[in-house]
């Protein structure tokens, strides 16, 4: 492994203006999209006696069956000091657990989970599947309604192999990248997270951030040299790279919009330029949108921004809260993998009809103007909001947020809430002790966050307004929680 340096910081946009994107969808015949819902969940309040007893008894018992109790490291609540929460349900924008405690819900499964939880389309659709057998081992219509949904939206992808996660989706990009050019190098940016890929499993960000393991035991030091690490939007350190490695790399990985060490927003121009090196290199651009695919617009941060990768990776929405993932390009790259091509990939679950059904009743009730309008309206009041009430309460914060992803970065006392967190050293920065108690006192009063600085919030379709006024309200009192502990 290989990390070269950073330039210095430059101010970034906000927001940059949408691409024109022609909707496929269906029109909508509900005008109230959770009028089915059960109200129960909608209409709660907090407990009056916050307790996790239940979570505390199930950990007790997770821990002698699964290492660490959890399936997925961030789920711990390591960082955050805390017992983990053990969810019972959700539905629309809330949570709740097994102690009855009720959450206004800014995790939402990590991002696939745009419409809110339980969306009676998805439940129709899946509940509908399930019915005609939950898999088959062989190919399905569904497959092709919901490549045909995304090759219209995406304007990259031509074709696309469906897989079982974003870690496989990354997993195979990379094999696909590699075959074609013959090439072995892969530069990928710091902090970037592809999944527990070995290759991408360097200098990555989310849990391996959170649990200060920016690198794995296991990985083979051979595999680790094959990856050369360069900072998010430091053009110079990519031209850099391309200069000492240029021959031999195959593809540049990366996430258009960082979102596993919090959302962090690509410079002006920096995208282009990075599709510019790739192409002057003779090397492919892989854009890792399983967290901004369909999150940011219909089409993706490729859409939003107007820079075309050579193969995009995809996951979370466009399986509507089932495992799925996908990757894909243009016909003539994605036509090398087996059994068009030489290149090996498979999967006995890949395609999978449930999935595909979820992801397809997803896909078809979004639309580039509603709700992505909507979401980012409230997406812009929940990060004004925040950011007052930290000021108010004298916590220096720096705010990052594309659409409905969004991330409040807790910086040093004495540090430059002005500023843009543009790298992920920046966002190494941060005090995550302040976050720490941001989050536990948020959980005590009915808000579920990220148990991590760095991941990213994501607000959903069922949130309201009265959700966001509400959670600005509690934060008003976390953020003067950490002001009394700091003092």
């Amino acid at each position: 492994m290989r990390v070269i340096g950073k330039t210095a910081s430059i101010a970034i946009h906000s927001q940059p203006p949408a691409a024109k994107v022609v909707s496929t969808n269906p029109p909508r015949t509900d005008q109230r999209m959770f009028a089915s819902y059960d109200t129960d969940m909608a209409k709660t309040k907090v407990l009056r006696e916050w307790s996790l007893e239940k979570s505390t008894q199930f950990y007790s018992k997770a821990v002698e069956l699964m290492p660490g109790g959890v399936s997925s490291p961030v789920r711990s609540f390591k960082s955050v000091g805390l017992t983990p929460v053990f969810v019972q349900s959700g539905q629309g924008a809330y949570l709740k657990d097994a102690d009855g405690n009720r959450y206004i819900d800014y995790v939402m499964s990590y991002g696939p989970l745009i419409l809110g939880h339980a969306h009676p389309a998805v439940r129709v659709a899946v509940a509908k599947q399930l019915s005609r057998g939950s898999s088959f081992g062989c190919c399905s219509p569904l497959e092709i309604e919901l490549a045909e949904t995304i090759t219209r939206a995406v304007p990259s992808i031509e074709m696309v192999r469906f897989v079982n996660s974003g870690t496989e989706a990354a997993m195979s990009a990379i094999r696909l990248a590699r075959g074609v050019t013959g090439r072995e190098v892969i530069i990928k940016m710091a902090g970037g997270y592809h999944g527990h890929v070995d290759a991408m499993l360097v200098s990555a960000g989310s849990g391996a951030t959170t649990h200060g393991v920016p690198s794995s035991p296991g990985i083979l030091q051979s595999v680790a040299q094959s990856t050369v690490v360069v900072e998010f939007n430091d053009i110079a350190a990519l031209k850099g790279a391309f200069e000492a490695h240029g021959g031999r790399v195959a593809a540049v990985m990366m996430e258009p919009i960082m979102g596993n060490i919090g959302v962090v927003l690509p410079r002006q121009d920096y995208l282009r330029q990075v599709r510019d090196l790739c192409r002057a290199n003779g090397a492919l651009l892989i854009f890792d949108e399983v967290m901004t695919g369909f999150r940011v617009s219909f089409s993706g941060a490729q859409g939003l921004f107007g820079v075309m990768p050579d193969i995009t990776c995809l996951g979370k929405v466009i399986g509507g809260g089932l495992p799925t993932g996908a990757y894909g390009g243009s016909k003539a790259l994605m036509n090398h993998i087996s059994p068009a091509g030489p290149i090996y990939q498979a999967g006995t679950l890949s395609g999978n009809p449930l999935a595909m059904a979820a992801g397809l009743a997803t896909l078809q009730y979004l639309n580039p103007d509603d709700p992505y309008a909507s979401l980012a309206l409230l997406g812009r009041r929940l990060e004004e909001g925040l950011a007052a009430a930290a000021e108010n309460a004298g916590v220096p914060i720096r705010t990052a947020r594309s659409g409905s992803m969004f991330t409040p970065f807790f910086v040093p006392r004495g540090g430059d809430s002005g500023t843009p967190i543009t790298h992920y050293s920046d966002a190494l920065k941060c005090d995550t002790r302040a976050y720490a108690v941001f989050f536990k006192s948020m959980l005590e009063q009915g808000v579920m966050l990220p148990p991590s600085q760095f991941e990213a919030w994501f607000i959903s379709a069922a949130h309201t307004m009265d959700d966001i006024e509400t959670t600005i309200s509690k934060a008003k009192t976390a953020f003067e929680r950490c002001a009394a502990e700091a003092a």
